[in-house]
């Protein structure tokens, strides 16, 4: 199936201005991250995080001062999908599942009317958080370089780098954008879970496996155009697997949106890291790697375009 016959889109003139509004989206997130912080989830930052689900939207501030005097005050609350699902996090740390005791009866005593059930309940050690964001960055960087080397055995060395380098700014701009918009949009959960390191991962093969479409074909046909101009091939192979792009990666977009619309407050962060890495490694695989290349190669052997 291909949406397109034959197109004669000129993609690689314009990646100067492809290269500025990349380094300056990155820019931006970058700022945000260095203002804000990270914001990490329970996985990462240790302590406990407790679902309420209400029978009516409670009082939230009559809820943080019950919590206060339990020496709580300090918690996290905020809304989970619905005004009447309360998310509390808090940082303290306690035996067992003491905080959590705490907090469940805190509420009862100061909402002896209010009927509520727990959906959710997690605990997590200040060591285990710690091991946890380690092994996550570890797991990232890990793929990178496998990507890398195999790439690179099996196109060339420069190809390597320009997989790997699209693949680094598909994850800042995910993460730039998660951190530009946190906060902007109170049912948006964007803080930096389990969840999310797995839509980096998820995100890393999805988006290398398109770089490593286009390389093929440009493989192919610099055997094939061997009169054609480096630039020109690399125009005409991301011609040639636009449809192919196109079909794949919005398939998966598409399937991203709907998740992040109708699914629940759990996968909202995984369906907006994997949307919006989606569509960067979409746009890296054409301005990014393949740019890379091109003028790499103009620059090494001293050609014109």
């Amino acid at each position: 199936m291909r949406f397109f016959r034959t197109t004669n889109i000129d993609f690689l003139s314009i990646r100067g201005y492809t290269y500025f509004a990349s380094g300056l989206i990155i820019f931006a997130g970058m700022v945000s991250l260095m203002i804000k912080g990270v914001n990490f989830g329970i996985d990462f930052r240790g302590g406990t995080e407790i679902v309420l689900s209400f029978q009516q939207p409670p009082d939230v501030g009559a809820l943080r001062t019950a919590l206060g005097e339990v020496g709580l005050g300090k918690s996290e609350i905020k809304s989970f999908g619905s005004p009447s699902d309360i998310l509390i996090r808090t940082t303290e740390q306690e035996a067992g599942t003491a905080i959590g005791d705490r907090i469940k009866q805190a509420v009862r005593t100061s909402f002896p009317n209010a009927g509520f059930e727990v959906l959710k309940e997690d605990k997590i050690g200040p060591k285990i958080g710690k091991e946890l964001r380690r092994d996550a960055l570890y797991a990232v960087v890990a793929s990178l370089v496998v990507i890398l080397g195999y790439v690179a055995v099996r196109f060339k060395f420069i190809y390597g780098v320009g997989g790997v380098v699209a693949l680094f700014h598909d994850v800042l701009v995910t993460i730039g954008v998660m951190s530009l918009l946190d906060g902007v949009f109170p049912r948006l959960n964007l803080e930096i879970s389990q969840e999310v390191v797995a839509a980096f991962l998820t995100l890393v093969g999805v988006s290398i496996n398109d770089t490593v479409v286009v390389f093929d074909r440009i493989r192919e046909n610099l055997k094939i155009y061997k009169t054609k101009s480096l630039f020109e091939v690399i125009n005409k192979s991301l011609n040639d697997t636009l449809s192919r792009t196109i079909i794949t990666d919005g398939t998966i977009i598409a399937v991203t949106i709907v998740l992040l619309l109708a699914g629940g407050e759990v996968t909202r962060g995984f369906a907006f890291a994997m949307t919006i890495g989606m569509i960067a490694g979409t746009y890296s695989s054409v301005y990014i790697a393949s740019a890379i290349v091109l003028d790499w190669s103009l620059r090494r052997k001293k050609l014109p375009e």
